[in-house]
């Protein structure tokens, strides 16, 4: 049995990361789930939040805020597809603030059931996301 996994991050514009690790965390759609080497081999969808991955040593966290997607767990080797990845370190808190407000006061002025909610609650849920993960950045 491996002792690394061989994590991938891709976008649609790019491959973010692409590295050995030794945990990857991630915001599954049934809830917050953990793999280790030697996983069981999966695909579930993910929600806009936090992955973490341990790197190859010991110390050394990291995390990303991502988007809407999917993760693919076979063997040692786990893709992350989403629709946003942005490292912790790169993100900008006043413009992540911002958007989380712009979405918060855009949910005000929207009735109930009208099909753009959803996509204010989307937006909502990204912004929260990379201001959690910055919150996390190594520093």
């Amino acid at each position: 049995m491996a002792e690394r996994l061989e994590l991938d991050v891709v976008t649609p514009e790019r491959r973010v990361l692409h590295m050995e690790v030794q945990e990857v965390t991630a915001p599954g759609v049934l809830g917050e789930f953990g793999v280790l080497p030697g996983h069981v081999s999966f695909v579930t969808g993910l929600q806009p939040g936090v992955v973490t991955y341990r790197g190859a040593q010991a110390d050394e966290t990291r995390v990303l805020a991502v988007g809407r997607g999917f993760i693919e767990i076979v063997g040692d080797k786990v893709t992350v597809l989403v629709d946003t990845a942005e490292a912790a370190e790169e993100i900008d808190t006043a413009r992540a603030e911002a958007a989380r407000e712009r979405a918060a006061q855009r949910l005000k002025e929207l009735a109930s059931e009208s099909p753009e909610v959803v996509e204010a609650q989307a937006a909502q849920h990204r912004a929260e996301a990379r201001l959690t993960a910055a919150s996390k950045t190594l520093r």
